[in-house]
Order: structure tokens, then sequence, then C-alpha cells
């Protein structure tokens, strides 16, 4: 009955410690892809933001031109 018992809590322990490494690879998992959008937004925000700066300094030397 012992070694039975014993069996039943190696496999209880187990059991718990896979639980517990899902929920740390699902929790890394999030934090990873809000890093991955935070950085692909500031990307996005920066691209637009050097576009328009272009963009009026190309009109800027237009107006000069003309």
């Amino acid at each position: 009955m012992s070694n039975s018992n014993e069996a039943k809590a190696r496999a209880e322990a187990s059991f718990k410690r896979k639980e517990e490494r899902a929920r740390e690879g699902a929790k890394a998992w999030a934090e990873y892809e809000a890093q991955r959008r935070a950085v692909v937004e500031k990307t996005e925000r920066l691209r637009s933001l050097r576009l328009a700066k272009e963009a009026a300094e190309a009109a800027g030397k237009r107006k000069k031109v003309a």
C-alpha cells in the first residue's frame, strides 16, 4: 500500500509541475505578444511621423523652387 501511495503522490506532483509550467508558458507568451504589439505600434507611429516630416520637407522645397 505504501508503494501505491508514493506512486500516487509522485504522479500528482508531476501533474502539478506540468500544470504550473503550462500556466507560466501561457503567461510568458502573453507578455511576449504584448511586447511585440507595442514594438509594432511604436514602429508604425514613428514611420508615419517620418513620412509626414519628409512630405513637409518636400513641400517646403517645392515652394522654394517655385
